[in-house]
């Protein structure tokens, strides 16, 4: 045992190493993102948002951003937006289009709520190179686009995302939104760090997220998108950028993080308890993608190292968050010879100035948020728990905080819906269309869209694909 004081107060090395790593890691992440430089535009690029971009916008339950959101992303000039919703919010989804922009916005339905299958229905009605996911209250500045497209002059980069930050709902940020806003400029930091260091990114935000379409016309992505599955039998309907961030690691993909004034999305945030409903889903997401980077998939490990190792560290975090005031408690009840409340305060002192000092870039732009570092680190100890509790009911898939969203599987919602106009289609023929024969789970659905594409840089389709049928991009229901 190691002794540092005449009182032979037995010093916990762990505790110690534990803490050098986080710091030192913590020291080159900054680095990193001081080196860091966002992809500049060029004078003549490959791509323009008239012509390339379609932006694609799954939605249920538009507010009142939404026209502030969309006028924004008409700012920067895309071909076509692309709103996909459910069929009760088709009429004022429309209205709201032809008040804002009636030409550059069309109105899709799905048959029951499903980001994901609204998602893949945006896609298969996209006709431009690029494509855009965008949250229906994601605010863009006017450069946005132009520095995403700047990316894409490489054409081995499949996916961009951008840096982020809040947007007060009211006229004073609430505390809620105020940590919301700690946790992206935390997160801003890492993703340039990362992006800098070894190009990854461990999840390029849905909240604004660009690929290239030919990515996503693949059969093969949108029947693995749809039947997202946890451990075999849990849907996944949320998730939906980890699931893409995956997709373009394990598919030879580069993508590339835009951490700029130019770029960076104004997005809003729930302005009470509900925010940590969202992060407990976010925490779940997690673990599930990550595990399956890690352990599963595992092109990771060679490709990107240092995100590895950032996943990793997510694994731990709660281990390193909790052994502080453990080992507080422990002094303070153990006889050392400082008063309890001097080693309190001390650890306190301590919190403060290195959270203070982490959080410098935010407070660089909003002074007045220091109030609430002290929240912050409450909330980091409560955050450390709540890891644990999400841990153990990874099972539990629903969003908690949308209502109208179940847990049903998109593939499944889509064969409902071709099952039901199957029905309607038959219904005066002689083909058996009876319960048993147009349940979803009799039904094989096959869509096949341009076989022959490009799904790797530089290389075609390297696992079996759905074999082409005389019509192409039509849907082919069978009955088993």
């Amino acid at each position: 045992m190691l002794y540092l004081t005449a009182d032979f107060f037995p010093v916990f090395v762990p505790l110690g190493i534990i803490g050098f790593y986080r710091y030192l890691i913590f020291i080159i992440k900054v680095i990193a993102w001081v080196v860091y430089e966002p992809i500049k535009p060029q004078e003549n690029p490959v791509y323009t948002p008239e012509r390339d971009v379609t932006i694609v916008v799954p939605t249920i339950d538009a507010g009142e951003e939404f026209v502030e959101a969309a006028q924004s992303w008409l700012a920067c000039n895309p071909k076509e937006i692309l709103i996909v919703t459910e069929a009760s919010m088709l009429e004022p989804l429309q209205e709201l289009a032809q008040k804002i922009d009636p030409d550059r916005i069309r109105v899709l339905t799905v048959a029951k709520p499903n980001k994901r299958l609204q998602m893949v229905v945006g896609i298969r009605n996209t006709t431009t190179d690029i494509l855009v996911f965008a949250d229906d209250d994601a605010i863009w500045k006017p450069r946005t686009l132009e520095y995403i497209l700047a990316c894409f002059e490489d054409e081995s980069i499949g996916g961009v995302g951008t840096s982020q930050t809040v947007k007060s709902v009211g006229k004073r940020q609430t505390v809620w939104e105020v940590l919301a806003g700690f946790r992206l400029t935390v997160r801003n930091i890492e993703v340039a760090a990362s992006t800098h260091i070894d190009g990854g990114v461990c999840c390029i935000s849905g909240r604004t997220a660009t690929y290239r379409t030919i990515i996503l016309k693949d059969p093969a992505f949108q029947h693995e998108f749809t039947n997202d599955l946890w451990r075999g039998k849990y849907p996944l309907n949320s998730g939906d950028d980890k699931f893409l961030t995956r997709w373009m690691v394990s598919h030879g993909w580069n993508t590339y993080m835009q951490v700029c004034s130019e770029a960076e999305l104004l997005s809003t945030f729930k302005t009470d308890w509900r925010f940590l409903k969202q992060v407990l889903r976010w925490t779940r997401n997690t673990w599930r993608s990550d595990f399956r980077s890690l352990f599963v998939e595992r092109h990771l490990w060679l490709k990107h190292p240092f995100v590895s190792y950032t996943m990793i560290d997510k694994f731990i975090n709660p281990i390193t968050l909790l052994s502080g005031p453990v080992s507080v408690i422990a002094l303070c009840f153990t006889g050392y010879h400082l008063a309890s409340w001097d080693i309190i305060i001390s650890y306190c002192v301590w919190l403060l100035s290195t959270r203070i000092i982490k959080l410098s870039p935010h407070f660089f732009r909003r002074p007045q948020d220091v109030i609430h570092v002290p929240a912050f680190l409450l909330f980091n100890f409560y955050f450390a728990v709540m890891k644990v509790y999400a841990l153990f009911t990874l099972n539990v898939t629903g969003w908690g905080t949308r209502a109208g969203i179940g847990t049903e599987l998109a593939a499944d919602i889509e064969k409902e819906a071709i099952a039901a106009e199957l029905v309607d289609e038959c219904s005066e023929t002689t083909i058996d269309i009876s319960p048993e024969k147009t349940k979803p789970e009799t039904l094989i659905l096959k869509v096949v869209e341009k076989d022959n594409d490009i799904t790797k840089p530089l290389q075609a389709h390297t696992q079996p694909t759905v074999p082409a049928i005389p019509f192409e991009n039509t849907p082919v229901v069978t009955t088993v």
